[in-house]
């Protein structure tokens, strides 16, 4: 055996990270790694990442220090190395309603980025990513489909509701709160009393809203390990999860098994019939869609009409239906989404998860707490077809979202009440002057035109607050939170601030919502409309410079993801080389 330390022979699992450590010279980077207190066993084994999205403005990610520490005792556990770091995140909850709020769906761009550029840039052999508030899961996800690899989410759990007269509350009952005390149905001390119950605890959001959404489509794509994601944030359960998780990262390295060959067109089929059954939140279409584009896999936004006008809603969960996350979890998990999409031939059940497992067989795995009302059975559901489907028609002409769940409206005519930014929107709606009837238009909030897509849980809650959620309508540019329910149109595109028709439209228009024949369609004369269009010229940006001229810059259409390829950008340059 030779003496010559710098002759050892390198792990086979050490696929990248043996360009950062082994050999003389390497000595500097090996070095700097001893400083921090790296050993030389330590650096001869399999290099693995440990992402974090800690932050302290929120509950949501607030318990990732101590599961990081976890992720990192089984990473060590199954003969790994763990390296941590951290990223951000932007609290929807805590941002909404501000000028803050347009940073969250950039936030997405900067983690996948951000986690990319460090694993790339330290030769990680693997990643395991702990996420949270919204945009940290896609935003993992979006950075394992780039890199390829090996690698798993962990989410890091849903809080557990509050309790506020004998009811469990959450977040979402504190933003409608909000237009009860406006509409002087409730007291300020009652409002905040609630205020001080919502939130008890660490955790993301309590609904099947954004966060808890994409943490099942995580799991149903594969890169979460069944089970796992939904235990809740404070259940001393997490901890071996996280440490279970470490594990089975160490154990992708070994077998080099990449996400490119889990997450697939019909895993991505799955994830969407999951979001549909359980009427998850319209954000998962921009996250699905952005995801698939990282993965180089075709996906499009007609998939979620088809495949939701053939997907039951079984998911008996709030804002539409009855039960918080934590009740899912207790009643059997995703197991029982996937159970009963399997019976009613709704999965692709040889797709395959990081655990090992198929999708079939982690369906036929499920444990059911008995009498459970949370999921229903697929010849039982709540509804006959999905949570959201694309609208299209002379107001949309390359699609929008509406959700279904959580109303029984597919029709809705009116007059348009125009709002070129969500704070006029508010103001009018803390004023009363939004009456039943009237379509609500929020304009010049899309991706490039906010920048960033607001989401508009604020303005939403605020009009169910003041009874009117089943008497008015609202269709945006930008966004719906989760939690947001009522009947609701997002995503428009294209958006306002590119010329789409939502910038024609004028005070007092008639606005037609027709789910049943997939249209949103403004009733106005050809002639009239144009006449506005030669009259119409584009705002001018809110920012000239940071991140957020970059973004708007950078970013695509709702249509296709929101995401940052800087394909419209090359294409305006081309058409002005061109003319």
């Amino acid at each position: 055996m030779s003496n010559d330390p710098y002759k050892r022979a390198s792990d086979p699992a050490k696929r990248h990270s043996a360009a950062m450590t082994d050999g003389p010279d390497r000595a500097p980077a090996r070095a700097m790694l001893k400083a921090v207190g790296f050993t030389d066993e330590d650096l001869a084994k399999p290099i693995i990442g440990v992402a974090t999205t800690w932050i302290e403005t929120m509950p949501c990610n607030y318990n990732q220090r101590e599961l990081a520490e976890a992720v990192k005792r089984g990473i060590r556990r199954a003969g790994g190395t763990p390296m941590e770091f951290g990223t951000i995140s932007v609290s929807d909850g805590v941002a909404m309603g501000t000028e803050g709020m347009k940073a969250s769906l950039i936030s997405r761009e900067v983690i996948a980025d951000s986690i990319e550029l460090v694993a790339a840039g330290h030769s990680f052999d693997g990643l395991v990513c702990l996420t949270g508030c919204d945009k940290t899961s896609p935003g993992a996800a979006m950075a394992l489909g780039r890199l390829d690899i090996p690698g798993l989410v962990l989410y890091n759990g849903t809080i557990l509701p509050g309790t506020y007269k004998g009811r469990d509350v959450t977040v979402q009952s504190v933003f409608e709160a909000v237009g009860s005390y406006r509409a002087g149905t409730i007291t300020a001390q009652e409002l905040w009393d609630l205020e001080n119950a919502a939130c008890p605890g660490a955790g993301a959001c309590g609904g099947q809203f954004t966060a808890n959404t994409m943490s099942m489509a995580l799991e149903v794509l594969g890169l979460s390990p069944a089970g796992l994601n939904g235990i809740p944030a404070t259940d001393p359960e997490k901890i071996a999860a996280a440490e279970r998780s470490g594990e089975i990262a160490v154990q992708l390295v070994r077998d080099d098994l990449r996400p490119r060959a889990i997450v697939t067109e019909r895993a991505l089929e799955n994830a969407i019939r999951a979001v549909g059954a359980t009427a998850g939140s319209t954000n998962a279409v921009l996250h699905l869609l952005a995801i698939a584009r990282e993965f180089n896999l075709p996906l499009e936004i007609e998939a979620f009409e088809r495949l939701g006008e053939s997907t039951p809603v079984i998911g008996n969960l709030i804002p539409g239906g009855s039960y918080a996350a934590l009740d899912l979890h207790r009643a059997g998990g995703i197991a029982l989404v996937l159970r009963e999409l399997a019976a009613g031939g709704l999965l692709h059940g040889a797709e395959r998860s990081v655990d090992g497992r198929t999708m079939s067989e982690i369906a036929a795995g499920a444990t059911e707490r008995a009498g459970q009302d949370v999921i229903r059975p697929i010849g039982n559901p709540l509804k006959k077809t999905g949570g959201l489907t694309v609208l299209r028609g002379n107001l949309a002409p390359e699609g929008s979202i509406v959700k279904l769940a959580g109303h029984e409206r597919l029709h809705h005519r009116g007059p348009a009440r125009v709002f070129d930014s969500e704070e006029a929107a508010f103001a009018a709606i803390r004023k009363n002057a939004i009456v039943a009837g009237d379509v609500v238009v929020i304009r010049y909030e899309g991706p490039v035109g906010g920048p960033g897509m607001r989401e508009m849980l604020a303005v939403t809650a605020a009009l169910v607050g003041q009874g009117l959620g089943d008497a008015v309508a609202l269709i945006t540019d930008g966004r719906f939170s989760g939690a947001t329910h009522g009947f609701m149109v997002a995503h428009i595109a294209p958006e306002a601030a590119l010329g789409g028709p939502l910038a024609l439209v004028a005070d007092g228009d008639t606005i037609e919502i027709d789910v049943t024949a997939h249209e949103l369609r403004l009733h106005v004369a050809e002639d009239e409309l144009a006449r506005r269009r030669s009259a119409w010229t584009p705002p001018a940006p809110h920012y000239t410079g940071g991140v957020w001229a970059k973004y708007a810059a950078l970013v695509s259409s709702a249509s296709d993801g929101a995401i940052t390829t800087g394909a419209r950008l090359a294409r305006a340059l081309k058409e002005t080389e061109g003319s």
